[in-house]
């Protein structure tokens, strides 16, 4: 029987929380964004696996799709944030500029978000790209 678009998600979810490595991890969210591409949140995932795993063009891909489905979402911004800088784009500073913005508007993302610098920095403690978004939305 095969597992629901929903039953997938979790398990990555809680696969990746539970300390797989992102790269089993990719081939699960690539099949929920195929079998589901109009979900941001798996979107935003595969991105974030991507860049875990230093594919920044696909993470840039998949983050510009996340965006593009749920412009709201600091997370997907914050990926395609990171991905430009780490394939040396320009337009950086808007994407950063509209997460810090939502972050404000809406701060139950924003532990959310931390947690996510926190957990990106123990599973890659030189991501230099991660530490300077961190810093541009919450030391500046």
């Amino acid at each position: 029987m095969t597992e629901t678009v929903e039953t997938l998600f979790d398990q990555g979810l809680e696969r990746y929380h539970a300390g797989e490595s992102p790269a089993t991890l990719i081939p699960v969210f690539k099949e929920v964004c195929d079998r589901s591409p109009k979900t941001s949140s798996a979107w935003t995932c595969l991105s974030w696996l991507y860049l875990l795993e230093n594919k920044p063009t696909q993470a840039y891909k998949a983050a510009q799709k996340a965006v593009k489905l749920n412009p709201q979402d600091p997370q997907a911004r914050i990926n395609l944030a990171i991905s430009m800088l780490e394939t040396a784009q320009k337009g950086v500073r808007q994407h950063i500029e509209i997460a810090g913005q939502i972050l404000f508007a809406a701060p139950e993302f924003k532990e959310e978000v931390e947690q996510n610098f926190e957990e990106g920095l123990k599973r890659k403690p030189e991501w230099k790209s991660l530490r300077r978004v961190q810093t541009w939305l919450f030391e500046a």
